[in-house]
């Protein structure tokens, strides 16, 4: 007999959910309304119907959470303005070395500022940065978790960048309900109403006390594995983390809640043994159960409620409320029961990657290793085993990576740190409670074990066998790859096991789309207000810019560019070229020479940038029947920023591709006198990001381009692309695709004509049917 909370109504109901989040746009709420009513209806009732009830109701619980969320972001009135609030500072603030971020819950809003109203009980993600050239920490220092503050900031909606490969914050956002994004204002006018309280502040301040106490570099890896503080990891520990597929051990594995729920279990277990009169008031193995859950609890509220901790907590009680009602609960619908509960409660849940991993890490578990007893060896290589291959697809997919090292890695790191280090940090977490000064030895001990690992760790991060990039690949790579897995991890016996890796190819070896000998392929790459541009030809790379670095900790050549090359399968190099030496066009050459050393760079002459050879009218390259030629700055032309920009010409038979940097009017009418033939392109970078300082009319009419791209970041401040600027290129019969509209723009060069894609058109998300579009209006200041 099917029971309603099966394995089957949780996979009915986990399909429903993510049919709703898949959708490019959300249906009519009533729409919504009327599935979730008819499937909790058919849910409840049972009979010939009973799996369409979950998905229905996942269906329409999900799009009303989505809906709510979206509906709740800031109102368009309050768009870039500032705003007075009071709030309490949720979870613990990241500090950096410029910037504090955290999450404000706003309480209140300023009276004279009815607009704002709206904000209340709402989540936003704020950042607090040091006076510009101030060289001491400013009073964000003193911003605690759990305190209420009264801050002016200025507001902006969750707005992200979109490309291939590249971290979706729009995604991200939604799924957090995180309803604005913005920095504080004035922050000598900031004033703290009331000291922090509750968990969170309990967190905060014994993180502050690990710092204190354990003054050497792995204690922010102590607090991270004791209390989920991973603010204090730099970009460098993620890096080596990722290397080695351990990121899921330092944010707070499920596993570290089961090793508490199990102390907790044993020490009940203790004391019953001690106290034998006990058992006659309850019995040993209930107040076992009951300690465990309770354990479990307190570790969930230590690490914040992270998803892995709350799908593990859910599992421990289902087993502990079976235990008391004295039925047998098997793990599979104990798993299947946690995931009913994660969705009923949060239906945005499957939006981020943790939901994924978590629970198909533990169904591969639960399907593939033998139950009963076997010896503790075997069973832990197996459960690495399994979990390696089971999960590889969904990184690939979630990540664009797969660590080669990192079942090897695996194989130290869980047993070590999670039963070592981690209880070490646990304990003493908990001694510190008890008494303030109690926890510093445990506390050093389990910085000293780390320590002990973590240079194997940095050695294998660095060997040829750790980071495997791969390419996007195509919606159905991933189905056939768990099919492929799920093959491969049936019993011994079953034949054909070698022709289900056929079934990986697609996820591990996709097809790269690389243009034909003679055509070329153009993208524009969505860095904000900055530029990267992509040119491919059959064999050969070129980048051309990198878009900008800022000191609060965004480089466009780590966070954007690179991933963005690994994603569109770019293995190799050939040049860099910064068109001139200003930070929204060079900030990422230094990420990107990194990841591509063996790249040629090359930059305006005369320019800030080390190591560039320069880039001078008349050098060229063919490549693959592609001619690639420089076009500006002449031999002696002195150093003018925008007028010295690097512009470069690609030609094919079939047409020509124009990149023209930051360059102004009076290059462009010298350009148009002494190349005129030159600067005929069916494509074309508009100069400047759309600048009035740029496009010159006979510039424009001469170039003739079906499409001109803009590269412009979403409400600059320079408000590009000016609006008579677009309106001159549109009558020129150009389309006019603005970045911060379209997200990446791809162009395909050929005989058929031209093939643009544009990243928000062809990869559709429900949360871009209210995103805003860019402000195109009065240029104010130019850079």
């Amino acid at each position: 007999m099917r029971t309603p909370l099966g394995i089957a109504a949780a996979a009915s109901l986990v399909a429903g959910t993510l049919g709703c989040l898949l959708l490019p746009a959300l249906p009519w709420w009533p729409c919504l309304a009327l599935a979730f009513a008819c499937g909790l209806g058919s849910w409840l009732r049972g009979g010939h119907l009973s799996l369409v009830g979950p998905a229905l109701l996942g269906f329409g619980l999900a799009g009303l959470h989505a809906a709510g969320a979206l509906d709740g972001q800031l109102p368009a009135a309050l768009e870039g303005g500032e705003v007075e609030l009071s709030g309490r500072v949720l979870e613990l603030p990241q500090v950096e070395t410029r910037r504090t971020r955290f999450l404000f819950l706003v309480e209140n809003t300023a009276p004279n500022m009815a607009s704002a109203a709206a904000l209340r009980g709402k989540r936003l993600r704020l950042a607090w940065y040091d006076e510009y050239g101030s060289t001491t920490p400013g009073p964000r220092m003193r911003l605690h978790a759990g305190e209420r503050w009264r801050l002016r900031v200025k507001l902006r909606a969750p707005r992200g960048l979109r490309n291939p490969g590249g971290f979706d914050s729009e995604r991200h956002a939604l799924a957090q309900r995180i309803a604005a994004m913005g920095y504080v204002r004035d922050p000598e006018q900031a004033r703290r109403l009331a000291p922090g309280h509750g968990i969170d502040a309990w967190r905060d301040r014994m993180s502050r006390r690990i710092a204190t106490a354990v003054p050497k570099p792995s204690s922010r890896f102590v607090r991270a594995l004791a209390l989920g503080d991973t603010g204090g990891l730099e970009d460098a520990d993620w890096n080596v983390l990722r290397a080695n597929g351990l990121t899921h051990l330092i944010a707070i594995s499920g596993f570290h809640v089961g090793l508490a729920a199990g102390f907790f279990a044993l020490f009940a277990r203790g004391l019953w043994w001690l106290w034998p009169a006990l058992g006659r008031r309850w019995p040993r193995t209930q107040a076992a159960g009951l300690a465990a859950a309770c354990g479990g609890l307190v570790y969930a509220a230590v690490a914040g409620f992270a998803l892995p901790t709350v799908r593990t907590l859910l599992m421990i009680v289902i087993v502990v409320a079976a235990r008391l009602w004295r039925r047998q609960q098997p793990a599979a619908d104990a798993l299947a029961l946690a995931a009913i509960a994660v969705l009923l409660v949060d239906p945005l849940a499957p939006l981020g990657a943790g939901f994924w991993l978590s629970f198909a890490g533990v169904a591969w578990l639960l399907w593939c290793l033998p139950q009963g007893r076997q010896h503790p060896l075997r069973e832990f290589l197996g459960a690495q085993g399994v979990a390696s291959l089971g999960l590889l697809p969904l990184t690939v997919v979630l990540f664009g990576q797969a660590s080669l090292a990192g079942p090897f890695a695996n194989l130290v790191a869980v047993p070590w740190w999670s039963l070592v280090v981690v209880p070490l940090a646990l304990l003493g977490t908990a001694a510190e409670s008890l008494h303030a000064g109690a926890g510093q030895v445990l506390w050093s001990l389990s910085a000293t074990a780390f320590d002990a690992s973590w240079p194997l760790f940095e050695r294998l991060a660095s060997s040829p066998f750790a980071l495997w990039w791969l390419p996007e690949a195509r919606w159905f790579a991933l189905p056939l790859a768990l099919a492929g897995a799920f093959w491969l991890l049936l019993p011994r016996g079953v034949p054909g096991k070698p022709l289900a890796l056929l079934l990986w190819l697609p996820l591990l070896w996709p097809s790269r789309g690389l243009p034909e000998p003679g055509r070329v392929e153009v993208t524009m790459l969505d860095v904000g207000q900055g530029l990267s541009v992509l040119v491919r030809t059959h064999r050969h790379a070129l980048l051309y810019d990198m878009g900008p670095k800022v000191e609060e900790g965004f480089d466009a050549g780590e966070r954007v560019v690179v991933p963005a090359l690994r994603a569109l399968g770019v293995r190799r190099l050939d040049v860099a070229m910064a068109s001139h030496g200003d930070n929204d066009h060079a900030g990422g050459l230094a990420a990107v020479a990194a990841a591509f050393p063996s790249a040629r760079l090359f930059g305006a002459p005369g320019d800030p940038l080390p190591e560039t050879r320069d880039c001078i009218a008349g050098r060229e390259w063919r490549w693959d029947g592609v001619r690639i030629r420089v076009l500006h700055p002449g031999l002696h032309f002195p150093y003018l920023k925008n007028d010295s920009s690097c512009v470069l010409r690609v030609e094919t038979a079939h047409g020509a591709a124009l990149l023209t940097g930051d360059i102004g009017e009076v290059i462009e009418r010298k350009l148009l006198r002494e190349r005129p033939g030159a600067i005929r392109a069916r494509i074309v970078t508009v100069a400047h990001h759309g600048s009035r300082s740029s496009s010159d009319p006979g510039f424009v009419e001469a170039i003739g381009a079906a499409v001109a791209l803009v590269s412009a970041g979403h409400g600059n401040r320079f408000r590009h692309p000016a609006g008579d600027v677009v309106e001159r290129w549109q009558a020129a019969g150009a389309q006019v695709p603005v970045s911060a509209e379209t997200g990446a723009v791809r162009i395909r060069l050929g005989r058929g004509g031209l093939g643009v894609d544009l990243r928000r058109t062809s990869h559709p998300r429900l949360w871009d049917a209210v995103r805003r579009a860019v402000h195109v209006g009065e240029a104010s200041v130019e850079e």
